[in-house]
């Protein structure tokens, strides 16, 4: 039990920091950010882009907020992945970020993926 506690906050604190800091380098317009949106015809939307990147990450740190921020962080991260395919980009960049994201709340949170024995119990009755 241990040993996943440390393996949760491990891919926890690493999935936070890359998705954190992408965020950033877009909301402080760091040359080398913007320049991929400017291909993509959004550089005015950096600010708002990265600041979105940053909450969401945020509420994925957090227990109570994990779902939320999970949810949100996958939207992102998938509208990412549709743009540079539209655009005939590279979907590297957003899928490895969205594998660690999914593959940390796999740990944290099984019952994302796998159905809680409570939601079983609720399908039976509906």
């Amino acid at each position: 039990m241990k040993t996943k506690k440390i393996v949760a906050v491990v891919l926890t604190s690493i999935t936070t920091v890359m998705v954190f800091i992408s965020g950033l380098m877009k909301a402080i317009h760091l040359p080398w950010s913007v320049d991929g949106l400017v291909k993509f015809n959004l550089p005015n939307s950096a600010t708002t882009l990265g600041l979105m990147e940053i909450g969401f990450a945020i509420l994925f740190i957090f227990p109570k907020t994990m779902r939320l921020g999970f949810i949100l962080l996958s939207c992102y991260f998938a509208g990412a992945m549709a743009t540079e395919l539209s655009h005939d980009g590279s979907i590297f960049n957003p899928i490895v970020p969205l594998a660690f994201i999914w593959v940390t709340a796999f740990v944290r949170d099984k019952s994302l993926f796998i159905g809680s024995p409570k939601s079983t119990e609720l399908s039976k009755e509906i």
